[in-house]
């Protein structure tokens, strides 16, 4: 199975800072993934960038009384700087502020259109009279007219979930400056999902043999009980894709309808970056191909049934207005593996209560690697979790630092101490020995079987689970107690558990990237297991954008058990991971609310 793996991530709007919710949600689980994927030696695009057109760029932009762009480009580089901390490997991380984007939404829509599935409609939009201007839809709040959520906004109610219709708001407001916006009538291309729907519903059943219970309960459910219907892809608006079409100056594309094009424009612009312009079609229009949608679960509708519509819609036809070399249509998503949300402490997170652990903020005073990992045992995968300051310093302390590090540090110390900086010739392996290095190979398969259906917190428990098997092992063997009488004893025992050491590193070092490179280093390898990021600039007929980009050419990690020799030379040992003091969980939880 080496088929071409796109790893496409949700594109976080560039108007706040990023907090642990909205990492373990999507960022770092395709990060995991991504990592994973790459050991396994299959070719992977990983994908995303700043949502700039969204209307909470706009929101904030009126509140702060400068442009969108300043907004956008503001929090685009706190972006960079965090996913580079943190050791999130995007092959392109990007912008929908971008010419290319803006090139391939409007193929897309043209697509659609040229193949019937748009149409134009007069529709009633809420308008501000003390604004003198039509409101985007998240300009405007009121009570869900299905669940009656008082704070829904008028195209989406993130309490039940439901795509809502604006006119149909109850007590509407304008989030701008409180005012009663009123109905009045504007023309607006419409995306036909109805028209759409037998090929959606085709495609969601072939996905209901390994998709999640709440994607599926969004998306395939919500479709049989409702039905879809038309859904307007046009907004006035300044700040946006302009639509294509002579006669419609003043309006833009929906930032739903391009944004999410967004995975396909990244990997277009990822293809001319790299000096191989075609290079987009082997995710995009190769049926070996496989992509995966790392989304929070408000994100569902959009990714699982209107994103499929527009690809299905565009059929072929986008090929041709894009100069593509294959007659193929656009890939569909194989999966959509969304989580659930993270509270924080017994609360919903919310950023204007300043109640969220802010991810740049978390990494001055804290290592990557331990967030990672806290976030990885602790992700929403099935339902919504909690993040606890305690459970932080016990899940360091008690597993990264007393099961892993520990054993890992140890090991490696005790080796380098009494063979001379070397692994040590064991002889021929007893029973106990070829017992533990056979269930860590078989750990490869069971971790294995967990990332490929993307149950990330199985496949982590798992790795824990063997490392404390390894600690068994020494228990027993007690070659601290060997050296003292049967240094070949001590060798076997040594040696044994290094290859199983060796083997965790590369279980873990999809989730834990940092220790595990440098662990990789002390084994005595030359060669990094993953490759570097940068942040490089990019020409753009817009301007120049700072961009994120991975590379790999120097990495060497396989997915595979240790081959560890004897009298490979071992680096000095530091430790993983730092101890933590029972006073930080007073000292952050005093944090939580208080603005910087």
């Amino acid at each position: 199975m080496n088929e071409p793996i796109l790893v496409a991530v949700a594109w976080p709007y560039a108007n706040a800072e990023i907090h642990v919710g909205n990492l373990t949600g999507s960022y770092l689980p395709a990060d995991i993934f991504a990592r994973y994927q790459r050991l396994r030696g299959r070719r992977v695009l990983m994908v995303s960038g700043s949502d700039a057109h969204g209307t909470p760029i706009t929101v904030r932009a009126d509140a702060e009384h400068i442009s969108p762009l300043e907004v956008y480009q503001r929090f685009h580089e706190s972006f960079l700087s965090l996913f580079q901390k943190l050791g999130i490997t995007y092959d392109l991380f990007t912008s929908t502020h971008t010419n290319n984007h803006f090139r391939v939404s409007q193929d897309i829509f043209l697509a659609l259109k040229q193949n019937g599935f748009l149409y134009t409609n007069r529709e009633l939009q809420w308008y501000a009279p003390s604004q003198k201007r039509f409101l985007p839809d998240r300009y405007v709040e009121g009570t869900c007219y299905i669940c009656g959520y008082t704070n829904a906004r008028s195209d989406q109610c993130d309490r039940c979930g439901n795509l809502l219709d604006p006119a149909q708001l109850i007590n509407p407001r304008s989030k701008i400056d409180g005012s009663v916006p009123e109905l009045r009538e504007t023309e607006h291309f419409y995306l036909d999902l109805a028209r759409l729907q037998p090929g959606i519903v085709d495609f969601l059943r072939s996905r209901e043999s390994y998709w999640r219970p709440n994607v599926l309960r969004q998306s395939l459910g919500q479709i049989e009980a409702e039905g879809l219907h038309g859904r307007p892809i046009t907004r006035d608006l300044d700040w946006g894709i302009p639509v294509p079409v002579e006669g419609w100056e003043g309006k833009c594309l929906y930032v739903w309808f391009e944004a999410v094009i967004g995975y396909l424009s990244a990997a277009i612009e990822w293809a001319q970056v790299t000096g191989s312009p075609a290079d987009w079609e082997s995710w995009w229009q190769n049926p070996d191909a496989r992509s995966y949608y790392f989304i929070g679960k408000d994100n569902i509708p959009f990714h699982a049934v209107i994103w499929p519509g527009q690809l299905i819609g565009a059929g072929t036809t986008f090929g041709e207005l894009a100069g593509s070399t294959r007659e193929a249509p656009l890939t569909l998503p194989f999966d959509v593996p969304a989580n659930e949300f993270m509270n924080l402490e017994g609360q919903k997170i919310s950023g204007s209560r300043s109640w969220a652990v802010w991810g740049l903020d978390f990494l001055t005073r804290y290592d990557p690697d331990p967030l990672r990992y806290y976030l990885t045992v602790n992700m929403p995968e099935s339902k919504d979790t909690d993040w606890d300051w305690n459970e932080f310093y016990h899940r360091n302390n008690d597993e990264l630092v007393a099961t892993w590090g520990n054993l890992a540090n140890r090991v490696l110390s005790f080796a380098f101490k009494h063979w001379d900086g070397s692994v040590p010739e064991p002889g021929e392996l007893g029973p106990a020995d070829l017992l533990l290095l056979e269930a860590i190979e078989d750990g490869f398969k069971t971790v294995a079987d967990a990332f490929e259906t993307v149950h990330l917190r199985t496949a982590v428990g798992e790795a824990m689970r063997l490392a404390g098997e390894v600690n068994k092992y020494l228990d027993d063997t007690a070659p601290w107690f060997q050296i003292k009488t049967d240094k070949a004893a001590a060798a076997r025992s040594i040696y044994t558990a290094l290859r199983a050491i060796d083997s965790l590193k590369v279980l873990f070092a999809p989730f834990l990237p940092f220790s595990s490179e440098k662990l990789h280093l002390s084994l005595g390898y030359t060669q990094p297991l993953f490759g570097e990021q940068s942040v490089v600039t990019l020409q753009d007929a817009l301007g120049e954008h700072r961009a994120l980009r991975y590379h790999s050419e120097k990495a060497t990690g396989r997915w595979e058990p240790s081959q560890l020799k004897p009298g490979q030379a071992l680096q000095a040992p530091q430790p993983l991971f730092k101890k933590l003091d029972a006073s930080i969980v007073d000292e952050e939880r005093g944090r939580l609310g208080v603005k910087g």
